[in-house]
């Protein structure tokens, strides 16, 4: 029998349970929400390196690339409507994700999952039909609206359904499941770019409808979590049921009381926007900002989206970039299942440090390469270009295996109860907040940049590997009911939370 160790009012309680197949089965079904999202990154960055597509809906970009010769390699692809493009969807989001968390909150995890599928399904009906760039754009709104709810609600469905032990294990299935929705997109891409006619965009465009319909038909055989439901509809006994067939043991007491108490907290605060900014709750604010935020601005996107254009501007053919891109995506997959096995006993801080260095070292390397090898005009040798191929494959593992997972473990995990929904829906705000604007202004800035911007964001990986080593507290094994106790032990935050009396669940000035 595997045991969690709960860090509860009384120190040796421990939380029965088991990873039963009920539950595996349920986080599966849900982690395909990471597939859409994943899916999508990877399916904008390809597409818009095709020239078909190019043609047909961004006519400016096409000719700069075929006929400007005097252009400099960093700013052909430089056009605010073909970011507009691939951002669209992240402002959507944005906007969508505040009201998934009134949905979260009022009707439970499953109703979000589902409308985050149902809505990402249209848009991409939507986005292969498309016969002008406003029904390509309002498409990708769409699709930002089906990640919102999706980004919302699937973290933590899984953080809540999963056992404490292994519930990094779990989480990182999310991220697990943006690779593998990425490794997808980029080989649908590498496929659908040889098809005769110019029509291989549609394919890759309306594929994402099938991603979409399985999380879709699947929400609706999901189970609500047991915190939801007894935060809902104070129902105990059912509430107790489900938690005996996900942890596999009818002892569940100590869980369950766990849980109950949670409840009551959270049926004390009618707000938990307004209430997350009191001090208590100022540990769980800070991460629900800086870890997204971190997280855009490791640079990955920038790989993600723009992956195929990146490739072309060093020199490589238009197959080659999409071949090269389908690499990556591999690299980044493969890293993630790495980091599943690894981060419920390295812990999260460890990945973090790890990945940061990582990450430092590749783009250090790859900007400095291209600061040297590549000018304005003409490209580099074959020999070069491969080279870069390899570091850029060695900074996706590095995130893959730290900030790409973990960014979303962490904040999903750390909420309490009462500040859950509200938390989890800032932290994804944030995040497409600033994916929106790196998005936006990326091939500007590499326009004008040029090899700087891995240095740009490589600065960034060094500030948030030190916030990380100073802030950021272990997490592991720890059960998400028991979370408050990480911040009353850290040395910086129990000076801004206080003294905790755990037996009224008070803070005290």
């Amino acid at each position: 029998m595997a045991v969690g160790v709960a860090l509860s009012n009384e120190p040796n309680v421990l939380y029965n349970g088991r990873i039963t197949l009920f539950v595996a089965l349920s986080c599966m079904v849900a982690a395909t929400g990471g597939i859409i999202f994943g899916y999508d990154i990877g399916i904008s960055g390809g597409v818009t390196s095709m020239e078909p597509f190019l043609k047909k809906f961004f006519h400016d970009v096409y000719d700069k690339m075929k006929e400007d010769t005097k252009i400099s390699n960093y700013c052909k692809y430089d056009n605010q409507l073909l970011t507009s493009f691939t951002s669209s969807l992240y402002i959507s989001g944005l906007v969508a994700s505040f009201f998934a968390s009134s949905v979260t909150r009022a009707f439970g995890r499953k109703p979000s999952i589902l409308a985050g599928g149902a809505s990402f399904l249209a848009g991409s009906a939507l986005g292969g039909a498309a016969s002008n760039v406003y029904m390509l754009i309002f498409g990708r709104i769409l699709l930002g609206i089906g990640v919102g709810f999706a980004n919302q609600s699937v973290p933590l469905y899984i953080s809540e359904m999963a056992p404490p032990r292994h519930r990094g294990l779990f989480n990182n299935g999310f991220q697990f499941c943006v690779g593998i929705g990425v490794l997808s997109a980029n080989l649908i891409n590498y496929g659908t770019e040889k098809i005769e006619g110019g029509w291989g965009w549609r394919i890759s465009l309306a594929m994402a409808a099938v991603p979409a319909s399985i999380l879709t038909l699947g929400a609706l055989f999901l189970p609500e979590t047991p915190n939801s439901l007894i935060q809902r509809n104070d129902d105990h006994e059912k509430a107790e049921t489900l938690l005996r067939r996900i942890r596999g043991v009818d002892d569940v007491q100590a869980e369950l009381s766990d849980l109950v108490k949670a409840s009551s907290i959270s049926k004390t605060v009618d707000r938990p926007f307004r209430n997350i900014i009191r001090r208590e709750y100022r540990p769980q604010l800070v991460m629900s900002i800086a870890i997204p935020f971190f997280q855009q601005v490791t640079g990955i996107n920038v790989i993600s989206f723009y992956a195929p254009v990146l490739f072309r501007i060093i020199g490589l053919g238009e197959s080659a970039s999409l071949l090269s891109a389908v690499v990556t995506g591999l690299v980044g997959t493969i890293s993630t299942f790495i980091s599943m096995l690894l981060v419920d006993k390295l812990g999260r801080r460890r990945l973090f440090m790890i990945g940061g260095v990582q990450m430092l070292a590749s783009q250090a390397m790859v900007g400095g390469i291209l600061a040297n090898k590549l000018g304005d005009h003409g490209g580099i040798s074959k020999a070069y270009a491969y080279l870069v191929l390899v570091l850029i494959c060695i900074y996706v593992a590095g995130f893959a295996w730290s900030w790409g997972p973990l960014g979303w473990l962490v904040p999903s995990e750390i909420y309490p109860l009462e500040i859950r929904s509200a938390g989890q829906s800032i932290t994804v705000a944030v995040g497409f907040l600033f994916t929106f604007l790196v998005a936006q202004t990326f091939l500007s800035m590499l326009c004008h940049f040029k090899s700087g911007i891995f240095f740009f964001f490589g600065g960034w990986v060094m500030i948030m590997t030190a916030f990380v080593y100073l802030l950021l507290p272990e997490t592991k094994n720890v059960p998400i009911e028991q979370m408050t106790k990480v911040w009353r032990e850290h040395w910086f935050w129990k000076n801004v939370v206080g003294k905790m009396d755990v037996h009224a669940n008070k803070t005290e000035a």
